[in-house]
């Protein structure tokens, strides 16, 4: 603060206004899975999970075991619009490509 500030000061007998806490409410997140199917390749889910989800390839060999041996994997949590763009992604990629992938979203914590 330099010379010549003064600090603003209320006259006596005043109040000052109180702000009142406003809660910031966090958008509801959905979980986007892929579903397991016979025809897409394993290299072809990986590819999926480190160019649309941004996984590190060992994290992304993880999720494409559990969507092999347990039928789905969990590939992030998003905000709603979020999680739409990455399933329609999916779903256009693995047209070109020729396979069935399967990805879809749901409510985390029955959020709906």
């Amino acid at each position: 603060m330099g010379a010549g500030y003064a600090w603003p000061v209320s006259a006596p007998g005043t109040k000052t206004a109180r702000q009142e806490k406003t809660a910031t409410l966090t958008p509801p997140e959905y979980r986007v899975l892929l579903l397991n199917d016979d025809y897409s390749t394993m290299e072809f889910v990986i590819d999926i999970l480190t160019r649309f989800f941004s996984k590190p390839e060992a994290e992304a060999v993880r999720i494409m075991l559990d969507v092999h041996e347990h039928g789905s994997g969990v590939c992030g949590a998003y905000a709603f619009e979020v999680a739409e763009t990455k399933v329609a992604q999916v779903a256009l990629a693995a047209v070109a490509a020729g396979f069935p992938l399967r990805c879809i979203m749901e409510p985390v914590g029955g959020a709906a």
